[in-house]
């Protein structure tokens, strides 16, 4: 293989951290002519200053070489290494360093310092600049163009991004079949700490609240055919996107997620838009964390409409169906949402399933999806499950409101035998509405089910 060559995969390297929300650069590390190790930018994702692609590659061909000592080793990295990576390559005794674009801000092999032409150190490493200059710096600046126009339409909307989270370019949820209401923002909730949440608030206000909470991996686009029917009638719809969902902000890192992290997102938004007569409309995780919300404000509800979910109180098995859920996702990460929604949905359009992936452009936004599987409480002590305990006993002893229960038959995670058991605890739960052809995102057909529920919460 040639510099050129090996150049191209510290860029593929680079073009992995850009998607992660790290600044794009990548470095690979080759020893008697074949790759040893590779690195890309990770300081956000590792909590790490050091975490820079030269040294992550260093550290792993130490390891591989079983040596500290890399003195017949050449590495190739898409930016000029700064003064802590061209140190560690002095240290290490490189015998050759290959950069692509020049960094004329921090530089240490000829923009701003030179480490490599020092004499005075014991060690010298034969260096080369400007190998595919022009692609390296290229991705650098599309990332830093992305990232100013970004931070320019957070200034205009008052809503700062972190700098551990990213945020769906608006233009992903342009022109989205079945979408048309506009976006609404919190950022300053005390849970949120500067995350902005989305949600859409639809409707006077004079009637009933529905309360729609979606689930893993959807967002408030599940929802489209069911808030027609309840704003019809004459009632409110509110339709969050869970942090890490929709167009609220995704935290990189997958473990930022946590049950009781998120159920605390949903008690302070109920509260700040200080929702009455609500009807609590859940499915998937909606349902997992939206149960374990009406006996902290019982005052607040006055219905549930309750789908296809279940509540895991650590001390009961959680369903086979979810089980092989969670083992498809740790095994495929990456795996298509728009595919998964068409696979069940077989009268969706490819544009209504293309919807589905739009809040997640790359593997950089999906913290969400890959934390939510695990996260389901298993175990008695469990991050939720406790609280989950209580709610149960609150649906079995204390729950005074009606509810409505809607189950789509075809649902291999979450299906009736499932739903016939928290039936079994909800009190007062009459005989669930069946859907033989809808599967486990049953708001796909949810016309029909919103207008039961309408007849039903005004009986």
């Amino acid at each position: 293989m040639s510099d050129a060559d090996f150049m191209q995969l510290a860029l593929a390297q680079a073009r992995q951290a850009a998607a992660a929300g790290e600044v794009p650069v990548g470095a690979v590390l080759v020893w008697q002519g074949r790759v040893i190790a590779t690195g890309r930018n990770a300081p956000i994702d590792g909590q790490d200053p050091t975490a820079h692609a030269e040294m992550l590659a260093l550290r792993a061909a130490a390891q591989a070489l079983d040596n500290y000592r890399l003195d017949e080793c050449e590495l190739f990295v898409t930016l000029e290494p700064c003064a802590m990576c061209s140190g560690a390559m002095l240290h290490a005794r490189l015998k050759r360093v290959v950069f692509g674009a020049p960094d004329p801000k921090t530089g240490a092999a000829g923009s701003v310092i030179n480490l490599f032409a020092n004499t005075r150190l014991n060690h010298q490493t034969q260096w080369q600049g400007g190998l595919l200059a022009d692609q390296c710096g290229a991705l650098l600046q599309d990332f830093f163009l992305q990232r100013r126009t970004e931070q320019r339409e957070q200034a205009r909307g008052n809503h700062p991004l972190r700098d551990d989270a990213l945020r769906t370019p608006d233009q992903a949820f342009a022109g989205l079949p079945g979408y048309p209401w506009s976006p609404h923002y919190l950022s300053d909730l005390p849970s949120l700490a500067g995350l902005r949440m989305h949600y859409l608030d639809e409707g006077d206000g004079q009637g009933l609240t529905y309360l729609c909470l979606h689930g893993n991996p959807a967002w408030s686009y599940l929802y489209r055919k069911m808030i027609p029917v309840f704003l019809q009638a004459g009632h409110r719809v509110v339709a969050p996107d869970l942090i890490g969902f929709g167009k609220s902000d995704k935290p990189k890192k997958d473990s930022f997620h946590s049950f009781q992290g998120h159920r605390q997102n949903l008690l302070e938004l109920v509260e700040r838009l200080d929702l009455h007569n609500i009807v609590l409309v859940v499915q998937d995780w909606g349902g997992l964390l939206g149960l374990t919300l009406p006996m902290t404000a019982p005052g607040r509800y006055k219905g549930l409409l309750v789908m296809n979910t279940t509540l895991a109180t650590g001390d009961q098995p959680l369903p086979a169906g979810f089980l092989a859920w969670r083992a498809m996702c740790a095994n495929n990460p990456e795996f298509d949402v728009a595919r998964l929604f068409a696979r069940g949905n077989p009268q969706m359009s490819v544009q209504e399933c293309a919807a589905y992936n739009a809040p997640f452009p790359d593997k950089g936004h999906r913290a969400a999806l890959r934390a939510f599987p695990p996260m389901v409480p298993e175990l008695e002590d469990s991050d939720g499950a406790a609280i989950s305990r209580q709610a149960r006993e609150f649906w079995r002893e204390r729950w005074q409101g009606q509810t409505l229960m809607a189950v789509g038959a075809q649902d291999p995670v979450l299906g009736l035998p499932v739903m016939r058991h928290l039936q079994k605890i909800i009190k007062d739960c009459p005989e669930p509405m069946v859907l033989q052809h809808a599967g486990h995102f049953v708001q796909e057909h949810g016309e029909a089910i919103a207008r039961s529920a309408v007849r039903f919460f005004h009986a």
